[in-house]
């Protein structure tokens, strides 16, 4: 009696991955991102041991009120398409969403918000006014159509952000207010796939 072999292929593929820096988080359904890049503040390092992780660390609310400025060097502007801003443990998030590379940016505190070009001050009341200038950017196609739609005023509401103003689109510098019931420590984060700045404000 003739048998026919049939060939039994094994094939045991259990993956871990365990404790990597760099891992993607799953984001919770929010209108600002969950954070998976360190900050962009070279002040905000600690030599402290334990060290959190990146990603940890971010989710904690800021604890600098230093001005943040980074510089660079690219070969493109990118374009800003809008802005998102969301309420979270301890902190409120204004993320920047960019079409194109990352530019280099300044955040820093002002008396007043003022329209970029013109000097006419914004019509809104806070207790702090903190400031976003990206540069090189635009925030508007060749053909001079705003690629970030509404505004200039975006009423938030947070827990210490109160609105994210679109203060200027000129000369290859895109600014934006935020308007904050008071002055507490912020910091700025650089997120990629897609590019994005993220500015979180303790409350």
């Amino acid at each position: 009696m003739n048998r026919t072999l049939v060939p039994l292929a094994l094939v045991p593929v259990l993956l871990f991955a365990a404790g990597c820096g760099s891992a993607t988080q799953t984001a919770t359904p929010s209108p600002a991102d969950t954070p998976t890049t360190a900050p962009a503040d070279p002040s905000s390092t600690s030599t402290a041991s334990p060290t959190p992780s990146a990603a940890t660390a971010a989710l904690l609310p800021p604890t600098s009120t230093k001005e943040i400025e980074v510089d660079r060097a690219i070969s493109t502007q990118p374009i800003v398409t809008g802005a998102r801003f969301a309420q979270h443990q301890g902190f409120d998030r204004v993320v920047i969403d960019l079409k194109g590379e990352l530019p280099g940016y300044r955040a820093r505190w002002v008396p007043e918000l003022v329209q970029d070009g013109s000097g006419d001050k914004v019509d809104v009341k806070g207790g702090a006014y903190l400031q976003l200038t990206i540069t090189p950017a635009v925030a508007h196609t060749e053909a001079g159509q705003s690629t970030w739609k509404g505004g200039p005023i975006f009423q938030a509401q947070l827990g210490n952000v109160q609105n994210v103003v679109k203060v200027g689109d000129f000369e290859g510098v895109v600014s934006v207010g935020v308007v904050l019931d008071r002055k507490a420590p912020f910091r700025v984060l650089e997120q990629k796939s897609p590019n994005r700045l993220v500015v979180d404000i303790s409350h």
